[in-house]
């Protein structure tokens, strides 16, 4: 018959610390596992980023020549049409009957002669325009080329280390949530807050050397007796962590050997004068 877990709100101080500093020792497991992947994701999330932006900008590169292009094409129009008036304007010329429809005529021929001439200009800036884009756009396919293959060797790499890390990875992930069941909901947020907070990740630490294992500053003798009575949950007044003792952690610090007395000169002196 499967034994019923207890509601996390029963479970004594020392109970809570326990499944605390168990779930601190998984999720550290499951840190360094990322940090064995280390920049790899976000290297390839750069690089994702990095060819959709290439992309994007070949995709305005190529509307923008074929803009251009439409407008040269409706320029030439333009020019075929400004011609084609010109020489309508100089068969009307032989039919003039006076000087005053002859000037009017010229300014026209003028006129459109201008309008060549600014169509011709506006080509050539055109052409010129579409010349710097193809260059621009054949340098951006091979940025995109060679960010495609920077791509797929990274994605290779992160691909290599999930494989090989992903069933412990799992197995860590199934226990932590496991363990987080049994942790009161108020307590296990507080744990998850701290350790957001902190650069290497640990939430809950041991008494290490008369000090707090998280920040290293020195803890009072009285606060480290509480924190081994087990009554109630401390934490580090320096940086916040959640305070266990190495025993009920399971840890076993060897404690440095106490050095001899040594004995005084003047001691060892007045002793050999009474001998003598």
């Amino acid at each position: 018959m499967a034994t019923k877990q207890k509601d996390p709100a029963e479970l004594t101080v020392e109970e809570k610390l326990k499944n605390l500093y168990q779930l601190q020792t998984m999720l550290s497991e499951i840190d360094k596992i990322k940090t064995l992947r280390g920049e790899l994701p976000l290297e390839v999330q750069d690089l994702e980023d990095e060819i959709e932006g290439l992309t994007t900008r070949i995709e305005k590169i190529q509307n923008e020549i074929v803009e251009l292009k439409r407008e040269i094409a409706d320029r030439r129009a333009a020019i075929e049409n400004a011609n084609a008036a010109i020489a309508k304007y100089k068969e009307q010329m032989d039919n003039v009957r006076n000087n005053r429809e002859y000037d009017s005529l010229n300014k026209e021929i003028e006129f459109q002669q201008l309008d060549v001439e600014l169509n011709q200009k506006k080509i050539r800036e055109a052409e010129e325009a579409i010349r710097m884009k193809t260059d621009e756009l054949a340098q951006s396919s091979e940025n995109v080329t060679e960010r495609r293959t920077d791509l797929d060797i990274k994605k290779s790499e992160l691909d290599e280390i999930i494989s090989e890390t992903k069933a412990e990875e799992e197995k860590l992930r199934e226990r932590s949530k496991s363990l987080e069941a049994q942790i009161e909901p108020r307590l296990l947020a507080a744990f998850k807050r701290i350790r957001r907070n902190s650069r290497n990740g640990l939430g809950i630490v041991y008494v290490q050397r008369d000090a707090c294992g998280g920040c290293f500053n020195k803890i009072p003798p009285q606060r480290q007796l509480d924190i081994r009575m087990r009554k109630k949950i401390i934490v580090c007044e320096y940086c916040g962590r959640i305070m266990i003792d190495s025993e009920l952690a399971g840890v076993k610090i060897e404690k440095p050997a106490a050095e001899k007395p040594k004995r005084s000169a003047r001691r060892t002196a007045k002793n050999t004068t009474e001998e003598e």
